[in-house]
């Protein structure tokens, strides 16, 4: 071996030093040179390599919450609304309520019937003119007075059957005059006075019965102490029904034009039968005519025949 082979290896083995040598240094300049917060950011499973690195993520992130599968055999959630409208329909309805509701209608129908009659009348009253509503007013000031004179009349004979010496000629006396009022009350007496005479053409056929009734209550409600119609007394028991094309009044057939005779007070009469919606013009709706004249001398001189009651008699007999 030559000298020179002889200080090959330790140069070699020199060299591979300085390389190791070299490189020591240069890693621990490395080493200084790198930020703390690199070193920072290694992660702790450095110092713990024990740990197994799936179970640290395990404890790191939460497991996601899985969500129950809907049972297809269970009922859905329902709002409140919805509970109301499933309690309310369809109706379950006992027999008790259903005839509680029955009655409830029927009771609301007949207010509802009654509200419209009276709304009807209201109507007609509200659309009267002035002097119609002060002539109905007149009207009903002059029946409380006719009634009051009533009373006045029978507390004077009264006092008069209890003051008189003679009391049994004053009783006769008393006696006479009623039994001649009853007689015109009851048609069998003729009867004078002052009144009216009302006069119903009806060239149309269209007046019946029951619109003659209603101008005898009418006037008897207005003070009427006598009526005659066509030749036929009217009294208390009188009735009218439809014959053919015309009236009958107690079986008596009497035809167009109708004529009324009447006793009363004209001012009372009158008005009673001129009153929105009264007799006047109802018959005038059915195309009638209707003529009203004032008299201070009306005769009623239809009479009706006495009849003796089969079955009444006298109290004091």
């Amino acid at each position: 071996m030559s000298e020179h082979d002889d200080k090959r290896p330790e140069e070699n083995g020199d060299t591979r030093a300085d390389q190791r040598g070299g490189s020591g240094e240069s890693g621990n300049r490395l080493r200084k040179e790198l930020p703390q917060e690199v070193s920072a950011s290694v992660p702790a499973a450095r110092d713990t390599p024990d740990q197994d690195p799936t179970e640290a993520g395990a404890e790191s992130a939460p497991e996601p919450e899985v969500a129950p599968e809907p049972d297809p055999d269970s009922e859905p959630q329902l709002t409140g609304r919805q509970r109301l409208v499933k309690g309310l329909w369809p109706p379950r309805v006992s027999r008790a309520q259903f005839i509680v509701a029955v009655l409830l209608f029927g009771l609301g129908f007949g207010l509802a019937v009654q509200v419209a009659s009276n709304s009807d009348s209201d109507s007609a009253l509200r659309g009267a003119r002035q002097e119609d509503l002060v002539r109905i007013l007149d009207e009903l000031d002059d029946r409380t007075q006719r009634l009051e004179d009533e009373k006045q009349g029978l507390e004077k004979q009264r006092d008069e059957l209890e003051n008189s010496s003679d009391q049994a000629e004053e009783a006769r006396k008393q006696t006479i005059e009623k039994e001649r009022q009853l007689g015109i009350l009851a048609g069998t007496v003729a009867a004078q006075g002052p009144g009216i005479t009302m006069t119903i053409e009806d060239t149309k056929g269209t007046v019946e019965a029951d619109m003659l009734l209603d101008a005898i209550q009418e006037l008897r409600a207005a003070g009427a102490e006598a009526i005659q119609v066509n030749g036929v007394r009217v009294v208390a028991g009188t009735f009218l029904t439809d014959s053919g094309k015309g009236v009958s009044v107690d079986g008596n057939k009497i035809n167009a034009p109708y004529r009324f005779k009447v006793i009363g007070k004209p001012q009372d009469l009158e008005p009673a039968l001129n009153i929105p919606g009264g007799v006047v013009q109802t018959l005038e709706k059915e195309q009638a005519t209707v003529t009203i004249e004032r008299s201070t001398k009306i005769v009623v001189d239809a009479l009706r025949a006495v009849k003796r009651p089969d079955y009444a008699r006298s109290s004091s007999q």
